[in-house]
C-alpha cells in the first residue's frame, strides 16, 4: 500500500505525475517511488475483538505514511455475554468427551475411572470459577486482560525421533481464561512440562 498526493494506493497502477505517465511497474522500484514522492503506507486498526473502527487520521510526515483508526470501545455487557457463551461451550465440549464413561457404567459396564471422575469434578468447579470471574468484570481493560492472560509454558525438547529428553525450553503465551480448563487425563502431551501465569 502506498500514499501519494493525499491518495491511498492499494494496488500498483499507472500514475500520471507532472504530466509524465509512469507504468505500474514503478511500484517495484523503491528508489523511483521515493523520487516521485510516493511513500509506503500502512493502516493501523484497533483490536476488532474489543473496538469498532472510529475516526480515521493520516500522518504523512515521515518516510512511511500511517493511517490510524481510533478505537470505539464495544459494549462491555455484550462482550461479557459472549465470554460466558465461550466458557459454556468449552465446558460442554469437554464434558461431552467424557460422558460415555458414565453411560457405560450405567449399563453395568466398567466403573468410571477415578482420574476421569476427578477431572469431571474439576471441570464443574473451574466452570463456576470462570463464570464468577467473568461476571465480576466491570470494564474493557479487565475483559482484555482476562482473555489475554500472559503465561509461560515450559516444554521438553524433541530428540528428533518422537522422544523427549530432560532439556526444556519456554514459550510465552497469552491464554483466553474463558476457555482454559484442566487437561483431559487421557490426552497426555509428552512434551508438556508446565504452564505458569506470569
Amino acid at each position: 500500500m502506498w500514499y501519494f498526493n493525499s491518495q491511498t494506493i492499494k494496488t500498483p497502477k499507472t500514475m500520471v505525475i507532472s504530466d509524465i505517465t509512469h507504468p505500474r511497474q514503478i511500484f517495484r522500484d523503491s528508489a523511483m517511488l521515493t523520487s516521485l514522492g510516493i511513500k509506503p503506507m500502512r493502516i493501523v486498526r484497533p483490536d476488532s475483538r474489543y473496538y469498532w473502527d472510529g475516526a480515521y487520521t493520516v500522518d504523512a510526515s515521515g518516510d512511511e505514511v500511517v493511517g490510524t483508526y481510533a478505537g470505539t470501545a464495544r459494549d462491555v455487557g455484550t462482550l461479557k455475554a459472549n465470554m460466558l457463551e465461550k466458557a459454556n461451550s468449552a465446558a460442554a465440549t469437554r464434558h461431552a468427551g467424557i460422558d460415555w464413561y458414565w453411560a457405560r457404567a450405567s449399563k453395568g459396564g466398567t466403573a468410571v475411572p477415578s482420574d476421569i471422575a476427578t477431572y469431571a469434578t474439576a471441570l464443574y468447579s473451574e466452570h463456576e470459577t470462570i463464570k464468577t470471574a467473568i461476571n465480576a468484570l466491570s470494564d474493557l481493560a479487565g475483559i482484555i486482560a482476562y482473555e489475554n492472560k500472559p503465561h509461560t509454558e515450559t516444554r521438553k525438547v524433541d530428540n528428533g525421533d518422537g522422544t523427549y529428553g530432560s532439556a526444556t525450553y519456554t514459550v510465552a503465551r497469552e491464554i483466553n481464561m474463558c476457555t482454559h480448563f484442566t487437561d483431559n487425563p487421557t490426552e497426555v502431551d509428552p512434551a508438556f512440562v508446565s504452564l505458569v501465569a506470569d
